[in-house]
């Protein structure tokens, strides 16, 4: 973003500021629950809790962490840009993508990792995504690379997938940790496998809890919840839970691995420590120094005082508090071996008889 600041979001009708304020509402009635947080009522409002989310979050992802919307691993003195893309180019390559191929992006965001493999491996990506304020922006980033030719961006629900697109319609699909906001897995990998060819592929990296992870534990419980609260997910869930739903729904598992569990010097989760002396380039000093406490403090400051002025939409500065409330509980769980951001399978939809 320009100037170091967050950018001002077009709000021309109020609809992206209604919906931000409903979602901070929603979870601060949700948070209150004495009992049991609400996790069915999020269930069944999935549509309206991701888009709420994204719409006040987007813009501070970007700012504080790039067009990519996902974590990534890290060889020693790599630069944060190159891992990113190198993560993309990883499910590329093991989901062995071939030029000419149609492939469905599930959950784009802003589409950097559609741009990205679509540049990799020489396909066409379309690039489906529910909010229209992250379409508008993935459309105009597309035209500013000049890859309209090759990548392009559609409104849908990824639960009506085979309504919106026709049965075997696609080569290859892959989500990057998008798919964790579906109600169920099972209904969104239904979905993906109806939508490909026969012999077609589909590649995730999804966000699971490990299978260490017990919820009969209260603290295991509650890091769930500030994982859910703070990214705007309905429901998190196991990988064992994730594996049983690919092979459920007709897969084939060629390929899985928690690319999380591997012993790299570099964790995955540094950027959200804040430490900017274990910043890996000199380029990266400015993107973890966003994530320590005096960039929070810049940061959330400025977001206050422009809602307060009517730049930012009403609600805006609590999901950006919800975002704190995300970095602080993704690095405990990375660190515990309780979260993975990471779980990749590659799966193949057999080919007919």
């Amino acid at each position: 973003m320009s100037n170091g600041t967050v950018a001002v979001q077009s709000n021309g009708d109020g609809r992206v500021g209604k919906r931000i304020e409903n979602y901070t509402a929603f979870w601060q009635k949700d948070m209150k629950k004495e009992d049991k947080v609400d996790t069915e009522n999020r269930l069944e409002n999935y549509t309206d809790v991701v888009n709420g989310y994204y719409d006040g979050a987007t813009e501070l992802y970007e700012y504080g962490w790039a067009r990519s919307f996902h974590f990534s691993r890290f060889y020693k003195g790599e630069a944060f840009a190159a891992s990113l893309a190198r993560h993309e180019h990883y499910l590329a390559s093991q989901m062995v993508l071939r030029p000419g191929m149609r492939v469905l992006d599930v959950g784009c965001g802003v589409g950097g990792p559609a741009r990205e493999i679509a540049r990799f491996a020489d396909v066409h990506v379309v690039g489906l995504n529910n909010n229209d304020f992250q379409i508008q922006r993935a459309r105009r980033y597309t035209k500013e690379a000049d890859l309209e030719g090759q990548v392009e961006f559609v409104k849908g629900d990824f639960m009506k997938l085979a309504e919106q697109f026709g049965p075997n319609s696609f080569d290859a699909v892959y989500a990057i940790e998008a798919t964790v906001h579906a109600p169920t897995w099972e209904g969104v990998y239904g979905e993906i496998f109806k939508v490909l060819k026969p012999g077609g592929v589909f590649g995730v990296y999804e966000w699971c809890m490990t299978d260490s992870w017990d919820p009969s534990i209260p603290s295991h419980k509650e890091l769930a919840h500030e994982i859910e609260f703070g990214n705007g997910i309905p429901e998190m869930r196991p990988i064992r839970l994730a594996r049983q739903a690919i092979q459920t729904v007709g897969f084939e598992i060629l390929h899985e691995e928690d690319l999380a569990d591997r012993p790299d010097e570099v964790p995955w989760y540094y950027p959200l420590e804040g430490d900017i002396r274990k910043a890996q380039t000199a380029w990266d000093y400015f993107t973890v120094w966003r994530m320590s406490w005096s960039g929070k403090l810049v940061t959330h400051n400025f977001m206050r005082i422009a809602e307060f002025l009517g730049f930012l939409p009403k609600g805006t500065y609590e999901v950006g508090e919800s975002l704190k409330v995300a970095g602080d509980a993704l690095v405990k769980g990375g660190k515990m071996k309780l979260f993975t951001p990471m779980y990749l399978v590659v799966a193949k939809k057999p080919a007919q008889d």
